[in-house]
């Protein structure tokens, strides 16, 4: 018994070195395929770009600031990144732009000259063909911006033409961009120029196209047009207001024109960087909206007219009038956007029906405010054009408040407060279908309305406009109802109740700011429409019988109820 027994733990003992000689050897044939493949890598590097010179013995570089940068975002470091890829110059080029400035501060501190030459002569930037003329680059922050007019950002898109484009539609004649996605007009540069390489970051949607750095502003002139000749969008007439009995509080910039016309006077104003422009017989003013000059109080058009023809004549005492125009040109005074600046203990959500106006209202928070708002979801179309609270974890507490359309009981219990939006259900359900099929900014063809999609749609859809509305009335916390509607024919108002539902600090100015560059990139252009009605008697009495619940349960809960243009008749 005790010989079968011997050679049992003999042959268990055999196996066990068997298996652990294979387990070594298996991890040493992954690493030799592992290095072959890095060698690939680095030849490859090497055949696109002449090699280096010989670098002299390197001290180490400054690993700790490094990694603690990194780390405190999130990226994780891997090792040898910074140093065993010396074969060429292309390491230097990092997406990410702190960590590629660390590497240079380090890199440049060991090259001669001669070395750094050689550097910026491997990587050659290829010449792509620019719409205006290259001016340069230029110092740029956040509080002295180089090009103080209007902003747009695009993350993903962004090219040196579409921010020309962009600039000159406006009226400006430089377009400047930065950290390759961010676009600023503007018709005087107001910063220091420096060397031409502190511009090394590519466009987004253009390869090789300079477009700015970290605190770098590559600038262009835009199409030279003669004055006269140029065409700008959404010039457009405010109607004729009263001048405030403090006429120097307004801050109104008085322009000396001889001839002067309403469009030689709004392309003063233009050329000036001011978004009003205001005519009173001769005399040509440009500025902002100020709460003593609102624009919400506009008085009969034959005022301007008699002012404008007898003005000669009439007493000084007589109250004079202004013809006002809006410019092309963003009100500067509410653009600076950013997160919280201490992370917020109370969560606020915005939540409406999808097709609602959602991202407009983020907009206008945003304007008003000067904070991010977040996002339950992450929407790349809209992180791509400048809502960057889109890619932020929602219960980071770093925006002023965070966009759903969430309605069950466990999602509305996660927060402490919320802003309800409501718009009518058959604009909603317009709105939600058009972006269905055609995206943020298009429109839904005939064809669409047409099929069997919409009638399903309408089907599921309209009964969830109702239960959003019951259910966050039902579940929610504290709850400030809004109507699509009211904020757009009362913007201001409503806008300083949000701001104060927010507990937030604003002033009337910056309300004013918002109300003038209250368009933003997301409204879809004209009122296009179906050319037929798409609402069948069918669908017409399912929404309206929702619509009466909604009404009710708004007045159960204290609330006014729906806007009468809402209520069938």
């Amino acid at each position: 018994m005790a010989k079968p027994l011997y050679r049992l733990q003999r042959f268990l003992r055999r196996t066990q070195l068997f298996l652990l000689f294979l387990g070594v050897a298996y991890i040493m044939a992954g690493s030799v395929l592992l290095l072959q493949r890095a060698n690939l890598v680095v030849t490859q590097r090497g055949a696109t770009s002449p090699p280096l010179s010989s670098l002299p013995s390197l001290p180490s570089p400054p690993w700790a600031l490094g990694i603690s940068q990194i780390m405190s975002r999130g990226q994780g470091y891997q090792p040898g990144s910074l140093l065993d890829n010396r074969t060429g110059a292309r390491w230097l080029m990092s997406r990410n732009l702190e960590i590629r400035h660390l590497r240079r501060r380090w890199f440049h501190s060991l090259m001669t000259e001669k070395d750094m030459s050689h550097v910026e002569r491997s990587t050659p930037r290829r010449n792509v063909p620019q719409k205006g003329s290259y001016m340069g680059c230029f110092l740029d922050n956040s509080k002295e911006r180089a090009l103080r007019g209007s902003v747009s950002t695009d993350f993903r898109k962004m090219t040196s033409t579409m921010c020309q484009d962009t600039c000159s539609a406006s009226g400006y004649q430089f377009a400047g961009l930065e950290y390759g996605s961010e676009c600023y007009c503007g018709n005087h540069i107001t910063s220091l120029r420096v060397r031409d390489e502190e511009c090394n970051l590519d466009c987004k949607g253009e390869k090789g196209s300079p477009c700015g750095g970290v605190g770098r502003l590559s600038v262009f002139t835009v199409e030279d047009v003669l004055p006269g000749q140029r065409r700008y969008r959404n010039v457009r007439y405010r109607g004729c207001f009263r001048e405030p009995d403090n006429s120097s509080s307004t801050s109104l910039v008085h322009v000396l024109q001889p001839n002067l016309t309403s469009q030689s006077c709004i392309e003063a104003c233009i050329n000036k960087e001011f978004p009003l422009a205001m005519l009173r017989s001769s005399d040509c003013f440009c500025g902002y909206a100020t709460p003593d000059f609102t624009l919400h109080e506009p008085a009969e058009e034959e005022h301007c007219s008699q002012s404008n023809t007898t003005e000669a004549s009439l007493p000084s005492t007589l109250q004079r009038f202004y013809q006002v125009y809006q410019t092309p040109v963003q009100d500067s005074r509410c653009t600076e956007r950013k997160f919280l600046p201490e992370k917020s203990s109370s969560l606020v959500a915005l939540s409406s029906f999808p097709g609602a106006g959602n991202t407009w209202v983020r907009h206008l928070i945003e304007l008003a405010t000067g904070y991010y708002t977040g996002s339950y979801y992450f929407d790349g179309t809209l992180y791509n054009r400048g809502f960057k609270g889109e890619k932020d974890y929602w219960k980071s507490g770093r925006t002023i408040c965070v966009k759903t359309h969430e309605s069950g009981r466990r999602e509305i219990e996660m927060y402490d407060s919320v802003i309800l939006l409501i718009r009518s259900p058959y604009r909603s359900l317009v709105a939600e279908f058009n972006r269905k099929c055609a995206g943020h900014l298009g429109y839904a063809s005939d064809h669409h309305w047409k099929t069997k999609e919409w009638p399903e749609f309408v089907g599921s859809y309209a009964s969830w406009w109702a239960s959003h509305v019951l259910d966050w009335l039902r579940f929610g916390r504290r709850v400030l109802v809004v109507h699509f509607e009211e904020l757009q024919t009362t913007l201001v108002p409503q806008l300083r109740s949000i701001t104060s539902f927010l507990n937030t600090t604003v002033t009337e100015d910056r309300l004013l700011c918002a109300e003038s560059n209250q368009d933003g990139h997301f409204k879809r252009s004209g009122v296009r429409q179906p050319t037929f009605d798409p609402f069948t008697p069918d669908m017409r009495g399912l929404i309206d019988g929702l619509i009466h619940a909604v009404d009710q349960a708004l007045r159960d809960s204290n609330h006014t109820g729906l806007p009468l243009e809402y209520l069938p008749r």
